[in-house]
């Protein structure tokens, strides 16, 4: 390997995002496209969330049914609820906060950082608190949507029970169901190892049917009484609240449930780009979800009874419909599933070149997609998590009052983000800034409110869960820290080789490459080899990956070459954070050959030092936080598998340090 002249600093990429390019190019197969990914979790919200909202309405009535205003007071809220934070604060407001073209929690702080200038805690929190929140709706989105769906097989005309007062009577399915839905989500984890290429392509045809069929039932109960459009009026909304006072909270809290996944409208933005997914909101799936809403509310006013399930009683009382409903809502509710999984391995592969968790297995499922990746290990966690949940709760009734408690924690710092982005970015006053943002996270604070009630029923579990993870990044973060000012303790990397040139050791032929932290010292694994060999090789670099706050940096930005000495080089290979470091192909890349970097692998060796981390009481860490942060540290992926070095190329060198 042959190094050339040095160049400058790597400037932000300006290139389009790979993952965009892997769509269709074509604006109508973007937007089908995100029609299966982007609103699959809150396509399937119909299932439930009018359901549930209704229902406690009911047993707060002492069981009796709901009255006419109770039912157009809760549509007025799903109503109003998806306008103001689905519409107003993602489609019309943070889809224009990207992060060269993405977004998501961690991408919005990644540009609040950039915003700011330096990485503050107070922003990493923040962004650490989304994250950890999103695994909670992780585990729980699953859980909820399949057994909603499998749950309308009593529905069907053969399999429930008798219809009684308020609902129906066990029937021959219902041992079944806790089965089914369970069988269905072990296969849906199970097959993620094998990628979603060829299943992903039906995602958007058969959401697409799903938002059509949402619409066409509503679209039939409409008639039943045109009196549910007074709940456009927001009068209605506010009228229930104030006439139910504290109890009204009750019912926000499954109110919420209708937005649940709304968050996929910024995360996915990178993948699909703001246009399509904006222009499938406007002009598909709010029409098709509020028809369905309003299609409920009017069967209940007409037939109260149908309160029990109110989406599958929409469908005519045929075997065969009702068992196709069902088919098409578990085919919706596994895409929705699925899109969450996906969207887990993302967050976690950007928190790991963010530096916020340990190094992960991370396998690419497609050699031409390079965001179809899996995560074994996060992909078992999830699955385990799930099972426990759905046998725990055993339905989705139960299950609802432990979702959405996460969902509006990550809403909130998406918002305390998006208030600092704007407020440095766009270089607005803070009185704009404030008027702004305020009316989002103040009507998020009520969510949360209502949300928290729920806390004892189930919503101490996301949040618990969040915490642990919090936890987990907060000890890597500051574990990280320690360890790396240890390595700044090490002699200064010129000064070692100016002591070298005074009495240099023997030279063997070929390439070395140190890969270390902190290109300013010495790296420990040269350190060791010079202890212990007394060689060098005649060519020496001194490689360090580096992860910016953008998603992606181009090919002719990546290489940052500098010479120490003669013989000697610095080398500096820059990530975006959504992109898997491969060192051996970006120093292969065209930038880095014009530079004069001319890379045999078989002639070059990459040391690599393997610390083991040993506990001490005085390291800056409490003493559990020094064993959890071993406990990762011998945990993480080996170095050598992420940075993809050729394993018979690497050698490692081990060293004990105390943090």
């Amino acid at each position: 390997m042959t190094i050339g002249a040095a160049t400058g600093e790597p400037k932000p990429s300006s290139a389009a995002s790979p993952s965009t390019t892997a769509h269709p190019s074509s604006f109508w197969g973007l937007l089908l496209g995100s029609i299966g990914v982007v609103y699959g979790d809150i396509g399937t919200s119909p299932l439930y969330a009018f359901k549930e909202s209704i229902a406690h309405v009911g047993v707060l009535d002492d069981g009796m049914a709901a009255t006419r205003g109770e039912v157009i007071g809760v549509i007025s809220l799903i109503f109003w609820a998806l306008m103001i934070i689905v519409t107003l604060k993602y489609v019309l407001l943070l889809m224009r906060l990207d992060n060269r073209g993405e977004g998501g929690t961690l991408a919005l702080m990644a540009l609040a950082q950039k915003a700011l200038g330096r990485r503050t805690p107070y922003i990493v929190a923040m962004g650490m608190c989304g994250a950890a929140l999103f695994y909670g709706d992780a585990i729980l989105t699953p859980a909820v949507s399949v057994l909603s769906a499998v749950e309308g097989l009593r529905e069907v005309p053969g399999l429930g029970g008798a219809e009684i007062a308020g609902g129906r009577a066990p029937g021959p399915i219902d041992p079944f169901i806790l089965p089914i839905a369970a069988g269905i989500l072990i296969g849906l984890f199970a097959w993620q190892s094998r990628g979603t290429g060829k299943i992903g392509a039906l995602f958007g045809p058969i959401c697409l049917v799903w938002f059509l069929v949402l619409g066409g039932l509503g679209l039939m109960h409409l008639a039943d009484d045109p009196g549910i459009f007074l709940a456009l009026n927001p009068v209605h909304a506010v009228g229930f609240m104030v006439q139910h006072g504290g109890i009204g909270f009750v019912v926000l809290g499954s109110v919420f449930l209708a937005v649940t996944g709304a968050e996929a409208l910024y995360a996915d933005m990178g993948h699909f780009g703001r246009k399509p997914i904006n222009a499938a909101w406007v002009w598909l799936i709010l029409p098709c979800l509020m028809l369905n809403y309003f299609g409920q509310g009017a069967m209940v006013l007409k037939d109260p009874s149908a309160m029990s399930n109110p989406f599958f009683r929409m469908a005519p009382n045929s075997e065969a419909v009702r068992l196709g409903l069902v088919v098409l809502a578990t085919a919706a509710t596994v895409i929705a599933s699925q899109a969450v999984i996906t969207g887990a391995f993302s967050l976690t592969q950007q928190a790991i070149q963010l530096g916020l968790l340990p190094r992960l297995e991370i396998r690419h499922t497609s050699s031409s997609h390079m965001g179809q990746i899996y995560m074994p290990q996060i992909n078992w966690l999830l699955m385990i998590g799930v099972l426990v949940l759905a046998f725990g709760f055993k339905t989705s009734s139960n299950l609802t009052e432990a979702y959405g408690v996460s969902v509006i924690g990550a809403m909130i710092t998406s918002s305390a983000l998006a208030f600092v982005a704007i407020w440095r970015l766009w270089k607005w006053p803070l009185w704009r800034v404030t008027a702004l943002v305020a009316p989002f996270i103040l009507i998020e604070l009520v969510f949360l409110a209502s949300n928290l009630l729920k806390l004892f029923d189930g919503g101490w579990i996301p949040l618990s869960l969040a915490l642990c993870l919090m936890v987990l990044m907060w000890t890597w973060v500051r574990g990280s820290s320690l360890l790396a000012e240890q390595t700044k303790r090490n002699e200064p990397l010129e000064k070692l080789f100016e002591t070298l040139a005074q009495k240099p050791p023997y030279k063997v032929p070929g390439t070395a490459i140190f890969l270390t932290a902190d290109s300013t010292a010495a790296p420990a694994a040269l350190m060791h080899s010079l202890k212990h060999n007394k060689v060098l090789h005649e060519k020496i670099i001194i490689l360090t990956v580096r992860t910016i706050q953008s998603p992606r940096v181009d090919d002719a930005e990546r290489v940052t070459i500098a010479p120490v000495t003669d013989g000697v080089s610095r080398v500096t290979l820059t990530f975006g954070f959504m992109e898997t470091p491969n060192v051996v192909k970006a120093l292969s890349c065209p930038a880095a050959r014009s530079q004069g970097v001319k890379l045999e692998v078989m002639k070059t060796s990459f040391f690599l030092s393997r610390r083991t981390v040993l506990p001490s009481a005085q390291s800056g860490m409490p003493l559990w936080q020094d064993h959890l942060f071993i406990f990762l540290t011998r945990n993480a992926t080996n170095a050598t598998d992420f940075f993809h070095i050729p394993s018979g190329r690497a050698v490692e060198l081990g060293n004990q340090v105390i943090v």
